[in-house]
C-alpha cells in the first residue's frame, strides 16, 4: 500500500458523488461522455485486479467504492439518454 495511492483515490472518489449527484437531478446526457466513463471504470476494476493478484490490502475497497460509484453514474448516463430520446426532436 501507498500512501499517495491511498490519496489519489480519496480525491478522485470526493468528486464522484457531485457527479451521480448532479446527473440523477439534472435528467440529461448532455454534457456527459459514456466513453469517459467506461475508460475510468476500467482503470478502477484494473486496480481491482491488481491488489486482489499482486498486492491485496485493504486499499482495494476503495477500488470498489469509486468503481461502484462510476457504475451508477454510468446508469444514471443510459437513463438520462433515454429521457433525452424522449423529449428532444429528432433530426
Amino acid at each position: 500500500m501507498s500512501i499517495f495511492e491511498v490519496i489519489m483515490l480519496i480525491c478522485f472518489g470526493a468528486a464522484w458523488p457531485p457527479a451521480v449527484y448532479k446527473s440523477y437531478t439534472s435528467r440529461t446526457a448532455r454534457g456527459k461522455s459514456l466513453f469517459f466513463l467506461i475508460i475510468v471504470l476500467a482503470g478502477y476494476v484494473s486496480g481491482i485486479l491488481h491488489k486482489l493478484f499482486c498486492n491485496l490490502d485493504w486499499v482495494v475497497v476503495l477500488y470498489a467504492l469509486n468503481g461502484a460509484m462510476v457504475m451508477v453514474d454510468i446508469l444514471l448516463y443510459c437513463r438520462n439518454a433515454a429521457y433525452d430520446r424522449q423529449t428532444l426532436p429528432a433530426g
